[in-house]
């Protein structure tokens, strides 16, 4: 059987697949520019990410399976970083308040002796209006710290939103759904026995 390779550094991203039972046999990070092209949109970088880690971990496990991703997130054509420096996720912060934002997610599968899928999955966010006391509370808890537009939906952020449309472990950072479906149509059974 074809080892899970999970090419992805993300401890966020191995919790959620532990909780549909899936455990990747080894983490084998992909070492890539991140950097957007001029005038990439939103979506079309998380495509590109996750295909571009997909594939260099793929050239080096041909015979197994490797799941990549890479989760952006977007308002309006704008990509928000993930959140280096409090200002840098103050700055995040001040873009969404009152404001809907997209989470794209894109997830790749290369498959044992053959290449590499990608697909793309999007989440519709709406935040509230926040107070001036709920943004420097935030950015005082430091949760914001490397997080794709400088916040963590799965944590104090949770309260900032307003409404979600699509897929809530996506905007963790992994469309659970989408990769179950992604991982059995290639052949790797997410269903087997433990």
């Amino acid at each position: 059987m074809p080892r899970l390779i999970l090419a992805s550094a993300s401890p966020r991203r191995r919790d959620l697949l532990h909780q549909i039972g899936v455990e990747p046999d080894a983490i084998e990070p992909a070492d890539i520019d991140e950097s957007p092209l001029p005038g990439e949109l939103p979506h079309r970088l998380a495509l590109r990410l996750a295909g571009q880690k997909a594939a260099v971990v793929h050239a080096r496990f041909p015979g197994d399976f490797v799941l990549a991703a890479d989760t952006v997130v977007g308002c309006g054509r704008r990509i928000l970083p993930k959140a280096a420096s409090r200002e840098e996720a103050a700055r995040c912060l001040d873009l969404l308040s009152g404001r809907r934002h997209r989470v794209t997610t894109g997830i790749a599968l290369g498959r044992p002796g053959s290449g590499v899928v990608v697909r793309g999955v999007t989440t519709i966010v709406a935040f509230k209006r926040l107070s001036r006391e709920e943004k420097a509370a935030y950015l005082a808890s430091g949760e914001w710290d490397g997080k794709a537009g400088g916040y963590a939906i799965q944590g104090l952020a949770d309260v900032f939103v307003r409404s979600l449309n699509g897929s809530y472990s996506n905007v963790v950072g992994l469309p659970l759904q989408d990769v179950a479906t992604l991982l059995d149509g290639a052949g790797y059974p997410v269903w087997k026995p433990r």
